[in-house]
């Protein structure tokens, strides 16, 4: 049975589609918008037919044969591990290390860079909060360029999709030179790009 993925592109689903673009995944996609954009997709994160798959009324949500998991950064650490490769982690301190950076972004940075991305000119108060935890990641980047084993992992993909809510915010990346040129990297690679396409193509 083929994966699926449900929500829109322009949502925490690109996490999960970035993730199996670089895991050569097949899978199939089901847009499902968040209500306050009804324009986007037929299916909205609180109509039934959705609230069936995820009571939580929010995207993305996944069915991998029967299994049904929500929460974007959860469900990259565990198509990574199903289907192995240097984004898996090699041993099971490599599985913590991911597992405490995909937590991290979450607890850290997300809700703070969400913040900058929603107004740029006004958050001050977030931009000031995030100097601390960028310039945390900024030393563990300085050692391999990478997060976890000296390589692209999904640690990677799950802490750069909360950094990057961050991006209009120029002053934090000049003074996080390694966070701004791992970022830049990360975004650099094909699948992110295809997944970014399909991105800018969906209604704003």
């Amino acid at each position: 049975m083929v994966l699926t993925i449900y929500g829109v592109y322009r949502s925490r689903a690109t996490r999960n589609i970035w993730l199996a673009g670089e895991l050569g995944i097949p899978f199939k996609h089901v847009p499902v918008t968040q209500p306050y954009r009804p324009h986007a997709a037929p299916l909205h994160s609180r109509s039934p037919e959705f609230l069936a798959i995820n009571p939580n009324g929010h995207v993305p949500s996944i069915d991998d044969d029967g299994l049904i998991l929500h929460e974007s950064l959860a469900i990259n650490l565990y198509l990574a591990r199903k289907h192995g490769g240097p984004l898996a982690a090699a041993n099971v301190a490599e599985e913590g290390q991911m597992t405490m950076w995909s937590i991290w972004a979450i607890t850290e940075v997300e809700g703070k860079a969400l913040e900058v991305m929603r107004d740029p000119k006004g958050a001050t108060a977030a931009i000031d909060a995030l100097k601390a935890p960028l310039a945390v990641l900024d030393a563990a980047l300085a050692k391999t360029g990478h997060l976890v084993g000296g390589r692209f992992t999904v640690a990677d993909i799950n802490v750069a999709e909360c950094v990057r809510y961050a991006s209009a915010a120029s002053q934090l990346f000049e003074a996080a030179p390694h966070v701004r040129t791992w970022l830049a990297a990360c975004h650099a690679r094909p699948a992110f790009k295809e997944m970014w396409a399909k991105r800018d193509a969906e209604p704003a």
